[in-house]
């Protein structure tokens, strides 16, 4: 899928379009482990603990010793579960979070060995519409998994995902409209090319909190881990899954906590752009980025350790009267401003 929307941004050889897929495959599930092994670590602290510190140099293969376990287990499904969608629901999940990840621009087109390169896997015109409709697509995954489980437990961590999605999704897009009226493009590479002036982390602060807030709803992030609740539904939406299927399901969502970290650093706070004018080559664009995103990925752990678990009918409360008010009127004054300082 990378190398197919690829040309959308400028005509690149079929070589170099492969060549960009692998980096970004590479790249995205080495970011897995990555965030998987910060929430441990960082979650120890925050709670005056050790992390993982056994298994390799201060603990750092220990997310690969997880993921070793979880594969060589033994694949097992419920007798009144429907095998195929059973297995197919946690590859949606893996599949849609890997082309989101593909839109995620780490830095602008450059001089490569005398070729024109992007530094990113796909340029649509429509960037931001291209992760919303991964991101409900997405959903699917967990609504598959959790009917075609045969559980009840499992069934209603997929209706609680269902409906976490309709009240964030919403808040969410509308949080965005401020960045794009301000930016005036779809396009993610647009977009940070935009903020060279100022990120919009600064005007759109309101729009910033509100993502932020839905994201967390969105990559089911505690205190919104609603449907997979443990005290309340067992394990949600996966509890019948083990081995490499929940293996699937865990590193996909992860995978959505650094793909939802890219987009803030993405729309908020300037890509691959430093402040106070410093321009560095163009090869630390990619490390610029990572290393926003990272900082965004603490702040995930951080709310973690910080926040309990909200009930659903707080979740419910937050989403609809207070996040999509607030989404709305950040829009409609944005739209004012735009319209005034533009006419």
């Amino acid at each position: 899928m990378t190398a197919v929307f690829a040309v959308v941004g400028h005509a690149e050889a079929w070589w170099i379009q492969i060549v960009k897929s692998l980096i970004l495959f590479i790249v995205g599930f080495s970011l897995v482990p990555v965030a998987l092994m910060m929430d441990r670590k960082l979650l120890g602290r925050f709670q005056g603990r050790y992390g993982p510190n056994r298994v390799g140099p201060l603990g750092a293969l220990q997310p690969m010793a997880d993921i070793a376990k979880l594969i060589s287990k033994e694949q097992f499904r419920p007798r009144t579960s429907t095998g195929f969608l059973f297995a197919l629901a946690p590859a949606i999940s893996v599949l849609t979070a890997s082309a989101t990840f593909a839109i995620l621009p780490f830095g602008d087109v450059v001089d490569i060995f005398g070729a024109k390169v992007g530094l990113y896997g796909v340029d649509v015109s429509i960037g931001i519409l291209f992760a919303f409709a991964f991101s409900a697509i997405s959903f699917y995954g967990l609504m598959l998994g959790g009917w075609a489980s045969g559980s009840r437990y499992s069934f209603l961590g997929a209706m609680r995902s269902a409906a976490q999605l309709i009240s964030y999704e919403v808040s969410m897009g509308l949080s965005l409209l401020g960045v794009i009226m301000t930016a005036g493009t779809l396009s993610l590479t647009g977009i940070v090319n935009a903020q060279n002036g100022m990120w919009y982390f600064i005007p759109q602060l309101v729009g910033f909190v509100i993502f932020m807030t839905a994201a967390f709803a969105e990559t089911n992030r505690p205190p919104f881990d609603l449907p997979e609740a443990d005290a309340e539904l067992v394990g949600g939406y996966n509890t019948e899954y083990g081995g490499g299927r929940f293996a699937s399901y865990y590193a996909a969502e992860y995978f959505n906590m650094v793909i939802a970290s890219g987009l803030a650093v993405t729309l908020f706070f300037g890509g691959w752009l430093l402040p106070f004018g410093i321009h560095p080559p163009h090869w630390v664009d990619p490390f610029v980025v990572l290393g926003k995103t990272i900082l965004v990925m603490a702040f995930f752990v951080w709310i973690r350790a910080t926040l309990p678990r909200l009930r659903y009918d707080q979740l419910m409360s937050l989403g609809w009267k207070i996040l999509l008010p607030l989404a709305t009127l950040n829009a409609l004054v944005t739209a004012i401003i735009v319209v005034v300082t533009h006419s």
